[in-house]
């Protein structure tokens, strides 16, 4: 059974990507009440996702892949790939969001799109990252960052 932090923060994930298709769907339809509404939903989500994921990671610690050392690098490769997706879908996420919140939709309607789609690039490979991880292999060794930093 996998652990239980990284499946509900992965649930997280996959509801913000969810949600900000629904936010999606709401804006095409010309519902800005409900888009706004899924959007800040979305967020929260996201949000949640984070604080679990930092959380785990400064008390419990991260976890090495634990599958075939033949596919490690091309696991790694992947892994910077998401975390280089999810951290540019988080900035541009903030900055899409308070855009919409400041009012400024012209701006807001130009790169909305562009973060949604980050979005769900960076929600589909946290998820693929999570089954090479947790389902497909079995995860390698964890080290809380406390101890890696304190020794112990």
């Amino acid at each position: 059974m996998p652990p239980i932090l990284p499946t509900i923060s992965t649930f997280f994930i996959v509801v913000s990507a969810v949600l900000v298709a629904f936010g999606w769907r709401f804006i095409m339809k010309g519902n800005a009440r409900a888009h706004k509404r899924t959007m800040i939903s979305a967020a929260i989500s996201a949000l949640i996702f984070f604080i679990i994921y930092v959380s785990r990671t400064v008390f419990i610690g991260n976890t090495s892949f634990g599958g075939p050392e033949e596919i490690e690098v091309y696991y790694t490769i992947f892994l910077i790939f998401h975390i280089f997706l999810a951290t540019t879908g988080a900035i541009f996420g903030v900055v899409t969001l308070t855009l919409g919140l400041k009012r400024r939709i012209r701006v807001h309607r130009k790169i909305g799109p562009v973060t949604s789609v980050i979005w769900f690039f960076s929600a589909l490979t946290g998820v693929m990252v999570y089954l090479l991880l947790y389902i497909i292999y079995e995860g390698g060794q964890t080290t809380s960052m406390l101890k890696a930093i304190l020794g112990g």
